[in-house]
């Protein structure tokens, strides 16, 4: 079973560094448990792809299975059975962007109507990432690319995403190969909550010797989308994240790479081991995977 939960842990993070983060154990702690885990299964499991680790279509398979027992087993420590949904009287607070509430808003919505009709959901805006808002409680989650907020915070990987460019039907790059050359021939949109006009793929762009022109930064991915359906200007955007915000335009593999980001939840340790928090946390892994 501990074995288990660690491959759990493993597919989740989708690295050893992030999964020992997780489990509380070192990094060689935790690459000799992978070990364990591929004798067990027979599998490689988990595979070297750029600089990150992919699953092997066994792992992948056993993925929605493993999740639901690892579920089920920390249902009958913790006693995940202490409230009835039904009867749940409470507002939540997820603080998001529009990509993850575009992609996830109307399930999330749809099971709390379904389990908990008596409960509400605000999604708030993501402005500066603080931790004062969960150790407060007026954040329950704090859901997207989120980086260090200390040792205090809870954090768990929802998905993986990847970037992809965007332009509009029509554009000069529609229904061509673009290249790294081209990609910076034209004006770029950057989003970012923290308004930064560099990111990723500056980065790699200056590998290659190249720079591109960010003259907009936005917050927001759908405003971002907007600028760009109506001009010649390129954004570049988690796909999975805006796949419904990005109707009726042109999506394109970026000319250079760029690594995956993760969209983490984060939660106070005070909420830990609330009932109903618990299973606000479950619903939104359920509506992600």
């Amino acid at each position: 079973m501990n074995l288990l939960v660690t491959l759990d842990a493993l597919l989740s993070e989708g690295s050893v560094a992030g999964a020992a983060q997780r489990m509380n154990l070192s990094p060689p702690a935790m690459s000799r448990q992978l070990t364990r885990i591929r004798h067990l299964l027979r599998d490689p499991v988990l595979v070297r792809a750029g600089r990150g680790l992919v699953p092997t279509p066994r792992a992948e398979a056993l993925r929605d299975r493993l999740r639901r027992l690892v579920q089920d087993a920390e249902a009958v420590i913790r006693g995940e059975g202490d409230i009835d949904p039904a009867m749940l009287e409470r507002s939540f607070c997820l603080r998001t962007n529009d990509g993850f509430v575009a992609a996830f808003g109307a399930a999330l919505a749809t099971i709390l109507a379904r389990e908990a009709p008596m409960a509400r959901l605000r999604f708030a805006p993501q402005g500066k990432e603080d931790v004062e808002p969960l150790r407060e409680g007026n954040v329950d989650l704090d859901i997207g690319a989120i980086g260090a907020m200390g040792p205090e915070v809870r954090l768990q990987t929802l998905l993986h995403d990847r970037f992809v460019g965007v332009i509009r039907q029509g554009h000069p790059l529609a229904g061509g190969v673009v290249t790294p050359e081209t990609f910076t021939t034209f004006p770029h949109v950057s989003v970012s909550r923290r308004g930064r006009f560099e990111g990723p793929v500056d980065g790699a762009l200056a590998a290659l010797g190249l720079k591109r022109t960010v003259s907009v930064a936005i917050a927001s991915f759908a405003d971002a989308l907007a600028v760009v359906r109506a001009s010649d200007h390129i954004a570049s955007v988690p796909a999975r994240l805006t796949q419904t915000l990005r109707d009726g335009m042109v999506t394109f593999d970026l000319p250079v790479r760029t690594d995956a980001v993760a969209i983490s939840m984060a939660w106070h340790p005070r909420f830990d081991a609330d009932p109903a928090h618990r299973w606000l946390r479950s619903r939104v892994r359920a509506c992600v995977h």
